[in-house]
């Protein structure tokens, strides 16, 4: 894939012509918001919207998943929930902790990190809420809580792929919380593994995009900033090879939102770098901020999904063999 080079002045002549077809993608939508809201947008119409009434924390991250279920995570706490607004099980945060990401392990388990000192990656037994394992991650003593990780994902290989805000890396551990590997000098929000080439892609806090081998390359990158996009939080790689790539906004901010120019709260841009779709629902519907965005096509299928010995069963490719970093 060439590399992507984006001028301001470009981007802006590609805002002015930019499709806004909310018909474009079918999708479901969360953000972190005052308000803690999810939607299924299906056909340009909002298909089905879910508003949790407890009114603390943020949905930092959400998973819809082929049975229909979705995990969330809210800040103060992870729970299940269908599309009939049943709760199936729910887990507070332990005081003085926070929880931005989850990921399910088959039908049994999840797995989330926890914010905290010690910060730490959490399995845990579903519906029980029982904790069967759980380890410590690296983290910055002097930082806050709130500032240490927002996204995880588990990998084709049964590791889990965890975005270190402040410590600015990416970091792979096994089940048992052996670090496989190390990435840094980056200032992550999330990451995710490609499928097919098992490469990363990282999505900046600072507006980078970046696809890199295992070895740390880079072999695609484009900055958001030059299309107005100043809070990326993920990014959907689509199949024709452009991306989805969301921009939120802050609604605790002290400046309040220009209404009359109101934020995108994603864009599509093509594999060349041309900004050709950018998402505006703010009135009739409002989707609030953007965190989450998952195309309909691609739920995820928990049963796939194993962490290490955790949903042995699940059917899945051959692991590549993993060498453990030295201990320091």
């Amino acid at each position: 894939m060439a590399l992507a080079v984006c001028s301001l002045c470009n981007s802006l002549f590609a805002q002015e012509t930019t499709d806004t077809d909310l018909s474009r993608h079918n999708f479901f939508y969360a953000g972190q918001s005052k308000q803690r809201r999810m939607f299924i947008m299906k056909d340009g119409q909002v298909a089905w919207s879910y508003q949790d009434h407890l009114k603390r924390g943020e949905i930092s991250d959400a998973v819809l998943m082929d049975d229909g279920h979705i995990l969330v995570a809210h800040q103060y706490g992870v729970a299940e929930v269908t599309q009939d607004h049943q709760t199936i099980w729910s887990y507070a945060a332990p005081e003085g902790t926070e929880i931005h990401t989850i990921q399910p392990i088959g039908q049994t388990h999840v797995v989330f990190v926890q914010n905290g000192k010690p910060a730490k990656v959490v399995v845990m037994e579903i519906p029980s809420c029982s904790i069967v394992r759980e380890f410590e991650l690296p983290i910055n003593e002097k930082g806050s809580v709130h500032g240490q990780f927002r996204n995880a994902r588990l990998s084709s290989r049964g590791t889990l792929l965890v975005a270190n805000m402040a410590l600015g890396c990416i970091h792979e551990f096994t089940s048992d919380g052996k670090e496989v590997d190390r990435w840094e000098r980056f200032l992550p929000w999330s990451v995710q593994e490609m499928p097919k080439t098992g490469n990363l892609l990282i999505t900046g806090r600072k507006g980078l995009v970046q696809e890199i081998t295992r070895q740390g390359k880079t072999v695609w990158q484009l900055n958001t900033t030059d299309y107005g996009v100043t809070q990326p939080q993920k990014t959907v790689r689509l199949k024709n090879g452009g991306h989805l790539i969301n921009n939120w906004y802050n609604e605790w901010s002290k400046t309040p939102m220009d209404t009359l120019n109101a934020p995108v709260q994603a864009i599509e841009v093509d594999k060349n770098g041309k900004l050709v779709w950018q998402l505006r629902a703010w009135k009739k519907p409002d989707l609030g901020p953007s965190t989450t965005i998952q195309l309909l096509e691609e739920p995820i299928n928990r049963n796939r999904m194993f962490f290490g010995e955790f949903n042995p069963q699940s059917t899945r490719p051959p692991a590549a063999p993993m060498q453990l970093l030295p201990t320091v």
